[in-house]
């Protein structure tokens, strides 16, 4: 078993209930190799730590940007609530080495593990408001997460790669960009995707997904590397 008082230790919070700490980490693959562990999987917790995360980043920026509108404020939001972001602070909080997985989850790494983190983070917050109520909630998020508002607001994150290339690209170049699938292989229910972005008839960089949609994202990621944007 993890020994989660590391984890304690590191955040500097104390659970009166160590089961709650616990059980946030829990992903249901473990309970298929563990029928008889003592806990349930952590999806109710998910499903609470979701609702109170959303009210105290929403709290915050009411209460800190009293000028931005409601669009601004919830663009801001999103920003900060979506499962890359979350998924990232738990990366930096190492909740990593407390997950408890089937073994068979454990060696997938990628995009499904970004989401068993992201989902784990909104566990743990349901956890802690459970068992230490919501200030320590609103402070560990404002601690943890809301820290990095400044720079998703600095560098404009709050926007999507295809809105701010376009933007840029009308702004410097005025051309407006052209998305364009370069490959696609695989099976219907599992296609792959190769789509290049174009300024003019210029190749400026490529992006690769599951969706066309995923890979003109990430080709207009990889185009504002490229064009140094």
């Amino acid at each position: 078993m993890k020994d989660f008082s590391k984890l304690e230790k590191a955040l500097n919070i104390s659970f009166k209930n160590k089961d709650f700490l616990t059980q946030a980490f829990v992903h249901r693959s473990y309970l298929n190799e563990n029928p008889n562990f003592r806990l349930s999987h952590n999806e109710r917790l998910e499903f609470l730590g979701d609702a109170v995360l959303e009210l105290v980043v929403t709290s915050y920026l009411y209460k800190n940007y009293p000028k931005k509108s409601e669009g601004d404020l919830t663009n801001w939001r999103a920003a900060l609530v979506n499962a890359k972001e979350l998924s990232k602070i738990a990366g930096e909080l190492d909740f990593n080495a407390f997950l408890l997985l089937s073994r068979g989850e454990a060696k997938e790494l990628g995009k499904a593990r970004q989401y068993i983190l992201a989902n784990t983070f909104e566990a743990f917050v349901g956890s802690l408001y459970l068992d230490r109520g919501y200030k320590i909630c609103q402070e560990f998020i404002e601690k943890y997460l809301i820290k990095d508002l400044p720079h998703i607001i600095e560098a404009r994150l709050f926007k999507d790669a295809k809105s701010r290339f376009q933007e840029e690209a009308q702004e410097r170049m005025r051309i407006t960009p052209a998305y364009k699938v370069l490959d696609e292989r695989g099976p219907d229910h599992a296609k792959h995707f190769i789509i290049g972005v174009f300024l003019d008839k210029d190749l400026v960089a490529k992006g690769e997904g599951s969706s066309k949609q995923e890979a003109e994202e990430d080709a207009a990621k990889n185009g504002l590397v490229a064009k140094n944007w």
